[in-house]
């Protein structure tokens, strides 16, 4: 059986569908890894699924022309986690935090296929590159309910310490990193991060790009597990908003959203019957945001000196939690 047999054969079997009527490609995966394929059904419950098929490429060809063996590791290794998670963890991912459904994940040689639920077709089809409040609110709300649902969980068969971002896991983009302070308190800030009391799984790679929207954008899921992991809330946070506004933006509202988060998370924990200080925990993530921003901003300067989001405001924090340390 050759190979598009196979993966037909997985589909059916995942579905039991009858057949695959039409194969339309989503997305490439980043640095030719792969694709992402709609796949539409005859003879299933379900009218269509999402396939993710990942292959190791011969060459790969990174945007930013960082390729080296510890990257292909590092991407390697985020598939099997992508691959755990959705074993192991996704079911516990109720409507607040809603991913898709999982219907089947194989691992054979240098390929990985995850068969998964079609969020167009469960009502998440909106793609925003803009957002207004609704968006933004459905997004913090559904951060805010999977740190709750994870708070204290541990990160088994996941990143230790999630985000693609995390120090250990990037350090020819540290040794790259032209800025004499955040270099030499690079783990100290990530030691800041990862002694907190108050621990969660991170998505760990909470962009805009990666929620799914209702047609009235006031519900949301959420896509692209391949790094998530241990760690402190904050860090999605930090991230999301620096994904949605420009520096003025973040200037302005950036408390404002902090509020949003924490009141969503203030919810979450009694919807989960949490026995937890929350008072506590907010006061120690909210120390923490600036942090989560500087680490990230370490990151971004060893890896794309000219990036978009090094902006003023990026600068100014960093400065500050820098003297602070």
């Amino acid at each position: 059986m050759d190979a598009s047999n196979q993966l037909e054969a997985m589909i059916l079997a995942a579905t039991g569908a009858t057949a695959v009527t039409r194969r339309e490609i989503v997305q490439s995966l980043w640095s030719g890894y792969g694709q992402i394929v709609r796949c539409t059904l005859e003879g299933a419950r379900a009218t269509s699924v999402i396939v993710k098929h990942v292959r190791w490429p011969d060459h790969s060809d990174h945007p930013r022309g960082w390729n080296s063996d510890r990257s292909h590791k590092r991407k390697v290794e985020s598939y099997a986690v992508e691959t755990r998670w959705y074993e192991d963890y996704a079911a516990r991912c109720g409507d607040d935090c809603r991913t898709p459904q999982c219907l089947s994940a194989h691992k054979h040689g240098d390929e990985v296929v995850l068969v998964l639920e079609d969020l167009d077709a469960a009502g998440f089809g909106r793609r925003c590159t803009r957002v207004g409040p609704p968006e933004v609110d459905a997004c913090l709300r559904w951060l805010a309910h999977f740190h709750a649902t994870f708070m204290t969980s541990t990160a088994e068969g996941l990143w230790p310490v999630g985000t693609y971002w995390h120090l250990a896991t990037r350090p020819d983009e540290l040794a790259a990193l032209d800025d004499g302070p955040l270099k030499s308190h690079a783990e100290a800030i990530d030691r800041r991060l990862s002694d907190g009391r108050f621990q969660t799984l991170v998505h760990g790679d909470a962009k805009l790009a990666n929620f799914c929207f209702s047609p009235n954008g006031r519900q949301v899921a959420a896509v692209d597990f391949q790094y998530v992991g241990g760690g402190c809330g904050m860090k999605d946070v930090a991230y999301f908003i620096s994904s949605c506004f420009d520096e003025d933006q973040i200037e302005r509202d950036h408390d404002a959203l902090l509020d949003q988060y924490f009141h969503h998370l203030g919810q979450a924990v009694k919807q989960q019957r949490l026995e937890l200080d929350f008072a506590a925990l907010q006061a120690e993530w909210r120390a923490m945001a600036p942090i989560a921003w500087t680490d990230f901003v370490r990151f971004l300067k060893g890896w794309s000196p000219g990036h978009w989001k090094l902006h003023r405001y990026s600068e100014r924090i960093a400065r500050e939690v820098l003297s602070a340390l």
